[in-house]
């Protein structure tokens, strides 16, 4: 894993999953160094992605304080619970359906579970976070939230973008991506991401984008894309072209078939 650093406050533990015809996704979890420190995310259900390891470099993981769950899905929740072994004050900070969510699988400890819905707010010590639903998400359970001291929002799944190299998809600052590859893969996964933006009503959807404008964020952390700075009216502007994108269709199975067929025979040269 990749660990960039933003500033004092936060920290990126970033890794990167390949889409075939889709390009390189960036997986990242954060690390916010608040007075009661919070874990963002906890990384991909897969093994020896080495997540735990990458935490105790940036802080001892027995410190941890909140564990925040932007939304269940499997790539958010991947050392969760090895987490809560090795932080054993971590409250984990989700919604009453993302717990839910999470009982058909492992049920997390009630007693460890913090509820908190989307305009609500946590005294973390030093800082107040905001909670907050992005305009674009894949979980009804999705919370991502704003803090007010560092001015870092955090977007869980909303602004990401696939990659056209697994180095862009792990890079330390979006900058460093093309703006074109950057506001294609942005579009793109916006309706891979979240095929519902078709169908809305623009102007209540672009309601929903006013409150970021409103925070008007020094850095946007996304799970799915390098870390961005300055790059906020940007963004929007991306969002508001979000419903006017073209569908997303992905292979069906004679695609997979034939893209199975150019394989080679395991074993051969």
């Amino acid at each position: 894993m990749e660990i960039h650093r933003i500033g004092r406050d936060a920290s990126v533990l970033n890794n990167q999953l390949e889409v075939p015809g889709v390009g390189y996704l960036a997986v990242n979890a954060f690390v916010l160094k608040a007075a009661e420190p919070v874990v963002v995310d906890t990384g991909l259900s897969l093994p020896g992605r080495g997540f735990m390891d990458a935490l105790g470099s940036v802080l001892d993981p027995a410190d941890v304080r909140w564990i925040w769950l932007t939304h269940p899905d499997r790539d958010h929740t991947g050392a969760l619970f090895d987490l809560l072994e090795a932080a054993p004050e971590a409250r984990v900070i989700t919604t009453f359906i993302g717990a839910g969510i999470m009982s058909t699988d492992r049920p997390l400890p009630m007693d460890r579970v913090y509820l908190l819905n989307p305009g609500q707010s946590l005294d973390v010590g030093d800082r107040t976070l905001r909670a907050f639903r992005p305009p674009l998400f894949d979980s009804p359970a999705t919370v991502g939230f704003y803090d007010d001291n560092s001015g870092i929002c955090f977007s869980s799944d909303c602004f990401g973008a696939p990659m056209p190299t697994s180095e862009l998809a792990g890079c330390a600052e979006v900058r460093d991506v093309p703006r074109d590859d950057l506001r294609a893969g942005q579009l793109l996964w916006a309706v891979i991401d979240s095929p519902w933006v078709h169908n809305v009503d623009p102007a209540k959807y672009l309601g929903t984008v006013e409150p970021i404008r409103a925070m008007d964020p020094a850095v946007i952390l996304s799970t799915h894309l390098p870390p961005a700075a300055g790059q906020t009216a940007e963004f929007l502007d991306m969002l508001a072209a979000a419903p006017g994108a073209d569908p997303f269709v992905g292979p069906d199975q004679r695609a997979l078939e034939e893209m199975l067929a150019g394989f080679e025979p395991a074993g051969t040269a």
